[in-house]
């Protein structure tokens, strides 16, 4: 009898690792699949327009038929000045947000805020869209002028929206540094704000990094909300102005979402291929995740 339960007890554990690997298997050639199908409805755009041209032109007109355009700069500027912009205010709060969570707030006030921030990550991209277009836009136009349909109210809406990856991760990072730091830290003088600053933070600075990561990430591939509240302008960004601030852009994911509905032809394969320029930006970012990741592990061994 306690044979045949073990041989039961065996098969199930046997099951259950088959399963797991099929499941694993299953996610790895999704990854795969999306690349091939990515790379190859992008890549032939490249027999008529050169990387060089295809990056670093500012002539979008990809549906002419004399002189069609195919540079994507103006969308790769939009992203850098929306999502630069979004990590410069994001970070500093939610970094702070998540020092006070770990360090400061005790008891029922910190779930309550916690639970806040799990809220926060379950809004709908869009809801944070109207909620740009009906507060942050007619602010940002009584204070700057214009429509306030601009980079500068993206960036706050993408701020906000990156706050629970960086609050989460954060807190998690900080909380998990051996208590003994802390406690050697009081020992030799310091008062707490010493220690979260010159012990704590640092002790977590890894985790740290691979929460802005990940809010870069989140940041640079949001659609709705940024094309919301952003202008969606196929130009260049007026630098004269606020440094560009102040003027209506158009993102990378932006552009795919306007132009997929009606695109055709090469039109069509250069939305493709802007999308392999984000993957190939989100695939960098991962791998920066694991080699710091990676290299915090090796100088803890060591």
């Amino acid at each position: 009898m306690n044979l045949d339960r073990k041989k039961i007890r065996k098969y199930y554990e046997q099951s259950i690792k088959y399963l797991l690997l099929v499941c694993a298997g299953v996610g790895a050639a999704a990854v795969l699949f999306i690349t091939f199908f990515i790379f190859q409805s992008g890549a032939p755009l490249f027999g008529q327009v050169s990387p060089i041209e295809f990056l670093f032109s500012t002539h979008w007109e990809p549906s002419a038929e004399v002189d069609p355009g195919f540079g994507i700069l103006p969308f790769i500027t939009g992203s850098i000045i929306v999502t630069t912009l979004a990590l410069l205010i994001g970070v500093p709060v939610g970094i702070a947000c998540a020092i006070y969570l770990a360090e400061i707030a005790k008891g029922r006030f910190a779930e309550i805020l916690r639970r806040v921030v799990e809220v926060l990550a379950g809004i709908p991209s869009v809801v944070f869209g109207l909620f740009g277009m009906t507060v942050i836009c007619p602010i940002v136009r009584d204070v700057l002028g214009g429509t306030g349909y601009n980079a500068l109210s993206g960036s706050i809406i993408l701020a906000i929206m990156i706050l629970p990856t960086i609050i989460s991760i954060s807190e998690i990072s900080i909380r998990t540094v051996p208590h003994g730091y802390k406690v050697a830290s009081f020992g030799l003088g310091a008062t707490h704000w010493q220690t979260i600053t010159k012990v704590l933070l640092p002790a977590a600075r890894s985790g740290i990094i691979a929460a802005i990561i990940l809010g870069t990430g989140r940041a640079i591939g949001e659609t709705m909300a940024v094309y919301m509240v952003a202008g969606n302008t196929p130009l260049m960004p007026n630098f004269g102005e606020w440094l560009g601030l102040t003027s209506s852009v158009r993102t990378l994911t932006m552009n795919i979402i306007t132009d997929m509905s009606y695109a055709s032809g090469m039109h069509r394969t250069a939305l493709f291929t802007t999308s392999i320029v984000l993957f190939i930006f989100i695939m960098t970012l991962n791998v920066l995740i694991q080699f710091i990741t990676r290299k915090t592990k090796i100088h803890e061994a060591t």
